[in-house]
């Protein structure tokens, strides 16, 4: 792409936590973004990101000195300084976790300036934002909101866990913070860690487990681990707590208080694990809720933005959404650590340059998340040819109402078309996608798909001006961040017999007409979309409802479990080979599986991103 010669650029970038990731804006706007784990291929990579750098620049048509300024999503120094803190405060416990942590600081983190030079070969300015002035950037700035209450809930950035402000125009300001070790973010994360899944990647999985259970160890929760006052502030015991100092998240006290140790990852869910998995969701929905009130009261504001990883907590926006005082809300899509790069960006452009803020309606800035790379017709074309790989080329009118025919008929998916998605989420443009009528769609696409646990629910896709009349909701949900129930009309009534059912015995039980998508409570995550966020998406949502009359498809991301997204046609044609899709359309490019030679192995298939 041509330089746009007079254009104030500005980088933002997040590194050296967990899922590092670059974000370029031009004269303000959000121009590119992407997440470093999409081109390495390593899950959550944390290491600086060049490739996310590499492809931001050369979308612009850049080089690292046409860069106006660079920010960096955190305080390094602030950071460093808590670590010190909380190692010397259990000295000599925290000894093993600080040998490991030491290194990095000291080759990498502490001398951004110097890492930015070498990595970069960029010797301008920097400005380093506050980790949750990042998150409350990412999720203001962006809104459709002139002004709104913020609220940026994660495990930790600097000192703080929370935080509490206001947007106003290009300014924000926030009023209060929660404090290490004090986290939901990491109360979260401990029972992540406590139930067997990974920790700072599997907490949506307790999410998804959390209604096949029994919410009978919230009173524990607030009684034990937590003191939580009315006014949404809380206080943990960190005798439970072992992540100050050790190496693992949950100390033997908390193994006592639950009966038991950690459950080991992969070995079979009880039920015990679904009931901590519902009691921690509770406690979680229930903070949020009680600190909205708060702000609510205190602002006397109307909209609410949110960022921060529990922001990603699709059940909890939801009761927001339904319970909560606030008539809109908005939720950065990128709201982790990934998000941090988009914040510290447009901190910089509005706090330090101040800089005006233009909003878009009641449409937000972010650009329906679809910020990353974009392969042309020709490129796709050049690897099929390169490799032998047999295609059937179709014009882009035609693809729509081709792929509606394959859902028809339950063939799976995978949907590769246009720029990829900045975020955890799957938004249409690196999905695969199925027909959510079917009954047996959820069990195939986890097991044959997937490879995942088989409890995992599906999100739903569906047309926007559709949303209201098959969930309930009455607003749009464009990233896949607010939970819905189907509405009472297409449910199917329990049985006398299913009602006595428990846990993972629910699973096979079908809730509605759109049984793949419904979840055992009745809940969906929803993506609504349209036409002009994304057109040949919309487009065959609409040909699949003209066929059937359902305006709903399973949309799922484009990997398997332990992979990233896919970013490139590389990618997504070895994830097609690797399982049990039946059909790939990249572009206007159709491959049957059937068709398909023998993946193979000896060629380097994960072989990174290539960027010019």
């Amino acid at each position: 792409m041509a330089k746009k010669s007079d254009s104030v650029y500005i980088l933002g970038i997040s590194a050296y936590y967990h899922d590092s990731a670059a974000c370029l804006l031009r004269d303000g706007e959000i121009f590119a973004a992407a997440q470093e784990e999409r081109f390495t291929r390593k899950k959550h990579d944390h290491r600086f990101p060049t490739h996310a750098v590499a492809y931001c620049l050369q979308e612009a048509g850049i080089q690292p000195k046409d860069l106006k300024l660079v920010a960096f999503y955190d305080k390094p120094l602030i950071k460093f300084e808590r670590l010190l803190e909380t190692y010397l405060a259990y000295a000599p416990k925290g000894f093993p976790s600080f040998l490991m942590a030491m290194p990095l600081w000291l080759k990498q983190k502490l001398f951004m300036r110097k890492t930015l030079a070498l990595e970069l070969g960029y010797e301008g300015e920097v400005i380093f934002p506050e980790h949750h002035e990042s998150h409350a950037a990412s999720a203001f700035f962006p809104s459709p909101f002139q002004d709104a209450a913020i609220l940026t809930l994660d495990g930790v950035g600097e000192w703080a866990t929370t935080s509490m402000g206001v947007g106003h125009g290009n300014r924000l300001e926030l009023t209060s913070e929660i404090h290490f070790p004090h986290s939901l973010g990491l109360l979260y994360s401990a029972f992540t860690y406590y139930t067997g899944f990974k920790v700072n990647s599997g907490e949506y999985k307790v999410m998804g487990l959390a209604p096949y259970g029994e919410p009978k160890y919230v009173d524990k929760i607030l009684s034990e681990l937590m003191d939580l006052k009315e006014d949404g502030s809380f206080k943990l015991d960190m005798k439970y707590f072992n992540y100050c100092a050790g190496l693992t998240m949950t100390s033997k006290a908390f193994d006592r208080l639950f009966d038991g140790p950690p459950r080991q990852p992969e070995s079979s869910l009880t039920q015990k694990e679904m009931d901590l998995a519902r009691s921690v969701q509770v406690v979680t929905e229930e903070v949020m809720l009680r600190m909205a009130r708060t702000l609510f009261k205190e602002t006397g504001l109307t909209k609410l933005c949110l960022a921060g990883g529990v922001a990603l907590n699709c059940v909890g926006n939801g009761r927001l959404l339904r319970e909560g005082p606030f008539k809109n809300l908005w939720i950065q899509p990128a709201a982790g650590d990934a998000g941090g790069a988009l914040g510290a960006a447009l901190v910089t452009w509005h706090h330090y340059l101040n800089k005006p803020r233009t909003l878009n309606g009641n449409r937000d800035l972010q650009k329906a998340s679809l910020l990353g790379p974009k392969f042309e017709d020709a490129e796709i074309d050049g690897f099929l040819k390169e490799h032998g790989l047999p295609a059937k080329k179709l014009p882009m009118e035609d693809v729509p109402g081709e792929i509606a025919q394959l859902l028809e008929a339950g063939k799976v998916i995978g949907f590769f078309q246009g720029r990829m998605e900045y975020g955890p989420r799957a938004l249409g443009s690196r999905s695969i996608i199925g027909d959510a009528r079917n009954r047996q769609m959820q069990s195939v696409m986890n097991l044959k798909i997937k490879y995942r646990e088989s409890f995992r629910p599906f999100a739903p896709t569906v047309m926007e001006e559709h949303a209201s009349s098959i969930f309930e909701i009455d607003c749009p949900s464009p990233y896949m961040l607010l939970v819905a129930n189907v509405r009472p009309e297409r449910r199917i009534p329990m049985t006398a017999e299913q009602e006595k059912l428990f846990g993972i015995e629910k699973l096979n039980v079908i809730r509605s007409d759109i049984p793949a998508i419904t979840h055992v409570d009745y809940s969906a995550r929803l993506q609504t979309v349209n036409r002009d966020e994304n057109a040949i998406y919309y487009d065959t949502i609409k040909a699949f409802y003209e066929r059937t009359g359902c305006p709903v498809i399973i949309n799922t991301s484009f990997n398997v479990r332990g992979e990233p997204i896919v970013c490139s046609p590389r990618d997504a044609y070895t994830c097609f080979m690797r399982t049990e899709m039946d059909y790939l359309i990249m572009g206007p490019f159709l491959l049957d599986k059937k068709d398909q030679p023998p993946l193979k192995e000896d060629i380097d298939w994960k072989k990174e991103f290539e960027l010019d």
